[in-house]
């Protein structure tokens, strides 16, 4: 028999990410207050569209999680840092392929978050 990766697929929800707070940081720390963020359908005068941030993080010695909020954590700040860099206000229609959860699939070592997105003014 073939040894098989571990790939645990959870659905976690976005409100528990967006206050996540760990050892190594809380999302307040990470997230930019300046830059809104609109998870679903929403407006604004869009400059990029269909933005993709894959993130991954090593899972070793964190909680499947923990591993997954900070993952998450780090694909919206790549969005944010990416709306900065062209002169964006928000990052709209943000999505994973639930509006109010988020995916993030953890292996034995690494874990990832996909996000989809568009910056607008």
């Amino acid at each position: 028999a073939g040894v098989q990766a571990r790939d645990t697929k959870l659905l976690l929800p976005i409100k528990d990410a967006l206050n996540y707070v760990g050892k190594k940081g809380s999302a307040k720390e990470i997230l930019d207050p300046s830059i809104a963020l609109v998870f679903g359908r929403g407006g604004g005068n869009i400059i990029q569209a269909d933005l993709v941030s894959n993130k991954k993080t090593n899972g070793f010695g964190k909680s499947d999680v923990d591993a997954c909020h900070w993952a998450f954590l780090s694909a919206v700040k790549q969005f944010q840092q990416s709306a900065k860099d062209v002169g964006a206000k928000k990052v709209v229609n943000l999505v994973s392929y639930y509006t109010t959860e988020y995916e993030c699939h953890a292996g034995a070592f690494i874990v990832g978050v996909a996000l989809k997105g568009d910056l607008a003014r």
